[in-house]
């Protein structure tokens, strides 16, 4: 049987971690719930949500977990080059679509912004460039982000690293090396926290190695849950594990992020994996963790165009607490709409349409060998 067929059938056939999709769509609203209160709260010891960045630490550990359970048995038959072709095909489609709404906002924006400062040969480099996933923090007035159309892509490009590293090195290594690299990692990030204050860098220009430190934990520990079987049984539920996510984002922001935010990255969210991943879910409760999971990475990947239109129109017109409550709670029930049409009318059939492609080259390819004589 041809080795991709079977390897997709295995894939199907595994167990699905339902709730880790929906612990993935309360990580993502958080995160989106955080990028609007950061506008109007820039002291972050008066903003309730001001550890929400903390999120994506969260998505990366969830990352080296499911990489793990897809690919550890398989990547060999695929090969690495069908690898990438599978990753490119689950992210990229979303990483255009979240450059091209970035680009639009900064062009029309009706509440502000000043694309007339730049020259349209600058425009066009940082749109391709947020396009190809190659940093450039050249727009001062989308704050020298890595991607100037699309901030959010500086954790993709991360996960693109990862997920390269994958391929060719940590699929092929030994459990006792990972748990090594696991805590070098974690010696750095702790490091990065003690010289910055907090773990909030990866972003800019200025911390961009803070990137490479939150991806290389979160990641390498995701995976070492997985290949060690780390799976804590449990009856905490959807509720409840998403209730204690949920609070590492509340957590007040003090002198003391240093310690705190360290430890929630390198224990407490490697904890919540291992206690997601020994729920199982029947009911409807699983359907909405499906639906979750699906809707967050859509929502990630396009709600910034919006958030700095919001910005510019808070910065213009300062709403006062109820207005601006208002305006949030609609924004982010439109944002999810949003996420849900650009998800169902352009990702899953650009999705579909390129595995399709690229499943009948590789039937072709099988049909072509089995056609060889033999010798």
């Amino acid at each position: 049987m041809d080795s991709n067929k079977t390897t997709a059938i295995t894939l199907q056939t595994k167990k699905h971690f339902e709730i880790l999709d929906g612990l993935r769509g309360v990580a993502a609203l958080a995160v989106v719930i955080f990028h609007f209160m950061e506008w109007a709260y820039t002291d972050f010891t008066t903003n309730f949500i001001a550890h929400g960045f903390l999120a994506v630490d969260f998505f990366f550990c969830l990352s080296g977990f499911v990489i793990g359970y897809a690919y550890d048995d398989r990547i060999a038959k695929m090969g690495v080059l069908e690898f990438f072709k599978s990753r490119i095909i689950r992210l990229h489609p979303l990483v255009i679509a979240g450059s091209v709404l970035g680009l639009l906002a900064f062009l029309f924006d009706p509440f502000g912004g000043h694309p007339e400062l730049y020259s349209t040969g600058k425009i066009i480099l940082a749109f391709v460039c947020s396009l190809l996933l190659i940093p450039l923090p050249v727009i001062e007035d989308r704050g020298f982000n890595l991607f100037s159309f699309n901030a959010p892509s500086w954790s993709l490009f991360w996960e693109y690293i990862a997920n390269i590293f994958y391929a060719f090195v940590l699929y092929r290594i030994k459990r006792g090396l990972l748990l090594l690299l696991t805590i070098i990692s974690a010696v750095a990030i702790c490091w990065v926290a003690y010289r910055s204050g907090n773990l909030l860098g990866g972003w800019s220009g200025p911390t961009f190695w803070d990137g490479a430190a939150r991806i290389a934990y979160s990641f390498l520990a995701g995976l070492l849950i997985y290949r060690s079987n780390w799976i804590i049984k449990n009856k905490l539920g959807f509720a409840g594990i998403g209730a204690l996510l949920f609070l590492a984002f509340l957590m007040p922001f003090s002198k003391w992020n240093w310690l705190s935010e360290p430890f929630v990255v390198v224990f407490y969210f490697p904890l919540l994996i291992a206690l997601g991943a020994g729920v199982t879910l029947t009911g409807g409760l699983k359907n909405v963790c499906v639906f979750s999971g699906k809707i967050s990475y859509p929502l990630y990947m396009t709600h910034y165009a919006v958030l700095w239109m919001f910005g510019n129109y808070y910065t213009t017109h300062k709403p006062d607490t109820m207005q601006l409550t208002f305006i949030i709670i609609a924004a982010l029930i439109l944002l999810i709409g949003a996420a849900y049409l650009v998800m169902v009318v352009y990702d899953i059939p650009v999705r579909k349409y390129l595995t399709d492609k690229r499943n009948r080259r590789l039937a072709r390819l099988e049909s072509v060998n089995t056609e060889k004589p033999r010798s």
